[in-house]
């Protein structure tokens, strides 16, 4: 399986795609005002302490004060948590990293079990353990790892207390690779723990990398071959990073000077355009509807016009296996994340049921992002959870439709007509007019005229004034106004 990364760069925004046999699976945009920061580490303030939720808001510096639960600053685990007003009070300095992005209405979520990536390996300053990712399974490559980041170690003399945990990238990785990076982060975080003593309360003491050098360093394995830079600066940065950091990958970059736009020759952004819309068509003719939701997503699957050859339980069949895969990439290149509800087409065969699951584990393995399908319920839906540490595509992309407010759905022609009604009603018993001038859509008027005629005749005399009608084009379907004349 071949796969390339492809990075877009313009002035004000740096985008990255993941490209899989010519298929595009994920996109990440990072815009030069709206910057992520997931992973950087902040002095902050403790403005707030909330005993009734275990938890307190600390001012990092952002609009929104950031938000962490005691679990987050103790080092014990489950009911053994101290209360959060025995680890934190207002106004203390508190040196904190972010977990989670702004999201919606939500702050930023904090914790202050601090840590420094790089490509093989997390360095964990303050936790003195070495863990190993769990999708390296093989117990052998895992003994292996360990005993490698224990000769480093001794190696380097290091004598502070501190941790390591080896990515899944560190999976076949050399040692003098893996003695690379814990150099590096070590490097890193002696510059970090200068700031600490000398910095205001709140202010910024690390940032993560930005996009470009960050996506290298978190998706670079062995399955890329090419990494293609469309700017000549941003292609300069990943040189050094990778000369730095990721030493015998230089032959994988590659700088882009075509004029016709990368992401146009991969087709990125038709598959961008498609992932903004709420149904996704499935080669055999079924279709998936995806809503996303603050609580949770919910995904719909559907025959639509597949009929299938068979019988209908196979055609079911067929379908929820292939909406299985399409589900995975979807939630991949959206970046779906939180509670996901699967409401898959219903199974009689138990068999079928079972397979149709692992098809999905299966296509999730490949994501980055850590899911966990926890089973089908008695209404047979598949719950399941992802990651969420940043926007959606949408969020970043969207906001809500300023006609319907986000409903997705807006009043009809008909309903308005009759709320206009009423209001001419109210008008007519509050004020004394001569007429009445209702300013409306198109569409609106045009009933008003035509359907409603007969309504309107019958208020006119019910009122005794004439009402009359002017069409408001930038007005949406739910706008009008009553105006007494």
């Amino acid at each position: 399986m071949s796969e390339e990364i492809l990075v877009n760069v313009t002035p004000m925004e740096t985008r990255v795609a993941l490209v899989e046999n010519g298929v595009l699976q994920e996109v990440h945009i990072e815009r030069t005002l709206r910057r992520g920061i997931v992973g950087n580490i902040y002095k902050g303030k403790v403005v707030r302490v909330l005993p009734g939720m275990q938890a307190a808001f600390v001012d990092i510096g952002l609009e929104r004060a950031a938000f962490i639960h005691a679990s987050e600053i103790s080092d014990r685990e489950g009911s053994a948590v101290e209360p959060i007003s025995a680890l934190v009070h207002e106004g203390q300095a508190l040196v904190v990293q972010v977990t989670k992005d702004p999201i919606g209405t939500k702050g930023a979520r904090l914790t202050t079990h601090l840590s420094v990536p790089s490509r093989f390996l997390v360095y964990m300053p303050k936790t003195p353990h070495v863990g190993i990712s769990l999708k390296i399974e093989e117990e052998a490559e895992r003994e292996r790892l360990k005993q490698i980041v224990a000769r480093c170690v001794e190696q380097e003399a290091i004598a502070e207390p501190g941790g390591f945990i080896l990515r899944t990238a560190a999976e076949a990785a050399r040692e003098e690779d893996i003695l690379v990076d814990i150099r590096y982060v070590r490097r890193l975080w002696q510059q970090i723990s200068q700031q600490l003593n000398s910095a205001p309360s709140p202010s910024v003491i690390y940032e993560d990398l930005p996009l470009a050098l960050r996506t290298l360093r978190d998706l670079t394995s062995a399955r890329i071959e090419k990494v293609r830079v469309d700017s000549r600066e941003t292609f300069q940065k990943v040189e050094q990073f990778v000369q730095e950091l990721m030493p015998g990958c230089e032959d994988r970059l590659e700088h882009y000077p075509g004029e016709r736009p990368i992401f146009d020759l991969y087709g990125v952004e038709d598959e961008i355009q498609k992932a903004m819309e709420r149904k996704v068509i499935l080669k055999s003719g079924g279709h998936l509807v995806i809503d996303q939701t603050e609580a949770m997503t919910t995904i719909d699957v559907n025959t639509g016009a597949f009929v299938g050859h068979r019988n209908l339980e196979e055609t079911i069949f067929k379908t929820n296996l292939e909406a299985a895969t399409a589900i995975a990439r979807q939630l991949r290149l959206r970046n779906l994340g939180g509670i996901i509800i699967i409401d898959f087409i219903d199974m009689e065969d138990a068999e079928h049921q079972r397979q149709v699951l692992r098809t999905l584990e299966k296509q999730l393995e490949r994501d980055h992002a850590k899911t966990n399908i926890i089973g089908i319920t008695e209404l047979g839906l598949v719950q399941m959870t992802r990651k969420r540490t940043r926007e959606s595509l949408e969020q970043i992309l969207c906001e809500p439709c300023p006609c319907c407010s986000g409903r997705g759905i807006q009043k009809t022609a008909e309903s308005v007509c009759y709320e206009i009604f009423r209001e001419i009603l109210r008008e007519a018993r509050a004020y004394q007019a001569e007429a009445y001038m209702v300013l409306a859509s198109q569409a609106v008027v045009d009933r008003l005229l035509d359907e409603e005629s007969g309504n309107v005749a019958d208020l006119e005399v019910f009122i005794e004034r004439p009402i009359r009608f002017q069409v408001e084009t930038m007005y949406t379907q739910e706008q009008y106004d009553v105006v007494p004349m």
